[in-house]
């Protein structure tokens, strides 16, 4: 079984890939996914960040959070350590119940920054322009301008990481152009 890794920096295009790879009947795995249910499963979160406002209720509100981690690198490491080795077992569980696939693939947007490429035998890039990728935050997340930007410049540049990937699909134009790359890659793999 191949193991590859999906990345691509914020709103470039990777759930429209996932969707078309799960469409194509390949496994796929979301680690955003993973996070999010991790966040309410585990009391250490709701420990290191009890004195912020984060809760919605009785439950962590990811919204909250994030504007809270990504104005303080040392919150976001602090959440990063906690989630993160959740992720690594996620991915080895899902990595053994697909082991008779010919690939699975994980859609994990900060491969790099957490350094987990030796989970992977591919990487997969999805790029998309930046000036893209800041509209659809404004208008996909109704973020601001200024918090869109932030969510962006957080991330290692994508230059940075195509360089360290296998593959590249650029995700500049329609949908269809896409799923014609994602078809092209899967074309190769099998």
């Amino acid at each position: 079984m191949l193991k590859v890794a999906i990345v691509g920096n914020i709103a470039s295009g990777k759930s429209t890939v996932e969707e078309i790879l799960i469409q194509k009947n390949f496994p796929v795995l979301d680690t955003d996914k993973v996070c999010h249910y991790w966040l309410d499963k585990t009391d250490e979160i709701r420990e290191t960040f009890s004195h912020y406002d984060i809760f919605d209720g009785d439950k962590i509100s990811r919204e909250k959070l994030g504007k809270i981690v990504f104005d303080n690198s040392d919150l976001k490491k602090r959440l990063e350590n906690i989630l993160y080795p959740y992720v690594r077992v996620e991915i080895a569980r899902f990595f053994a119940k697909n082991i008779n696939s010919c690939a699975a693939f994980v859609s994990i947007p900060l491969l790099f920054e957490a350094g987990m490429e030796d989970l992977f035998d591919k990487i997969l890039f999805v790029y998309c322009d930046d000036e893209t990728r800041l509209n659809r935050l404004i208008t996909r997340n109704g973020y601001s301008k200024d918090y869109a930007q932030k969510r962006i410049d957080s991330q290692l540049s994508q230059d940075v990481k195509i360089n360290r990937s296998d593959w590249v699909i650029y995700n500049n134009s329609t949908k269809e152009d896409l799923k014609i790359s994602v078809i092209n890659l899967i074309e190769q793999i099998r």
